[in-house]
C-alpha cells in the first residue's frame, strides 16, 4: 500500500512537472519587450478572473524566475491611470477594485449600496476599536465606548465577515476576544494591518486621542443616538 501510495505520488508530481514544463514562463524565445508585455497580461488576466485578491505566490507561476513582480504591478497601474479602476494591494494580494470617484455611479446603476453588509458610523467606529486593539472582548468594547456594545452589533459585524472571534481573554470568565478578518481588509483596501493610519498621527490630526479612547470618552455622540446599543453582557 505504502509503495503504491509513492508510486501514485511521484506519479502526480511527475504530472505537475509535466505541466510546468508545457507552460512556457521564461519565454526566452521573445525578445525583451514582447516578454515582459506578455508577463504583464497574465498577471493582470489572472488577477482580473479572480474573485479574491491574487497573491505573489500565485503570480510567480506565471512569469519568469527572475521577473519583478512588483515592477510589472507598477507598469500596469500605470497604464490604468485615467481609468475607473486600479490595481490595488490588498488583504496580502492584488485586487482590481473600482476608484472611490465612481462609486455614486455604481451605487445609482445597482440601485443600492455596493457591499453586502451596510456598515453605519456605529460599527465603523467599533470596528477601528477592534483593528487597533485586537484581541479585544466586548466587555472592553464597551468600556471605550461608555456604553455596552450589543450582541446584534458584534452579529452584524461578524454576519459581515469583518471579524472573527480570537483567543479567549485570560481575564476573570474567560469571554471571548474578536478579531479583524481579510474581509474587513478587503473593505477598507487595507493590505496589512501595519497599514493601518500611525495612531500617533491620528491623535496629532485631532482624530482621536488614546487618552480619551481608554477613559470612555472617544465619541460623546455615539451612545446617545444609538438605540440598539446596550443589552447584557456575554463575559
Amino acid at each position: 500500500m505504502v509503495e503504491a501510495r509513492a508510486k501514485q505520488g511521484r506519479g502526480r508530481s511527475g504530472d505537475r512537472r509535466s505541466n510546468d514544463h508545457l507552460f512556457d514562463r521564461e519565454l526566452d524565445h521573445l525578445p525583451p519587450e514582447a516578454r515582459w508585455r506578455e508577463w504583464m497580461n497574465r498577471v493582470e488576466a489572472t488577477i482580473f478572473a479572480a474573485s479574491e485578491p491574487v497573491d505573489r505566490k500565485t503570480l510567480a507561476r506565471i512569469v519568469g524566475k527572475n521577473c519583478g513582480i512588483d515592477l510589472l504591478i507598477d507598469d500596469i497601474r500605470e497604464e490604468l491611470r485615467g481609468r475607473p479602476y486600479d490595481l490595488i494591494a490588498v488583504a496580502g494580494g492584488w485586487k482590481h477594485l473600482t476608484r472611490p470617484a465612481y462609486a455614486d455611479a455604481i451605487r445609482a446603476a445597482t440601485g443600492g449600496s455596493e457591499r453586502a453588509t451596510d456598515l453605519t458610523e456605529s460599527d465603523v467606529l467599533v470596528l477601528m476599536c477592534i483593528a487597533y486593539f485586537q484581541p479585544i472582548t466586548r466587555g472592553e468594547l464597551s468600556s471605550f465606548f461608555g456604553k455596552e456594545i450589543s450582541r446584534d452589533l458584534i452579529g452584524h459585524l461578524r454576519g459581515g465577515g469583518f471579524i472573527a472571534s480570537g483567543p479567549r481573554s485570560p481575564t476573570p470568565g474567560a469571554p471571548y476576544t474578536y478579531v479583524t478578518t481579510k474581509e474587513f481588509l478587503l473593505e477598507f483596501g487595507i493590505d496589512t494591518l501595519r497599514d493601518l493610519p500611525d495612531f500617533e498621527a491620528l491623535e496629532d490630526a485631532g482624530l482621536l486621542s488614546k487618552e480619551r479612547l481608554l477613559a470612555g470618552d472617544i465619541m460623546p455622540d455615539f451612545a446617545a443616538g444609538q438605540e440598539n446599543i446596550g443589552v447584557e453582557m456575554d463575559e
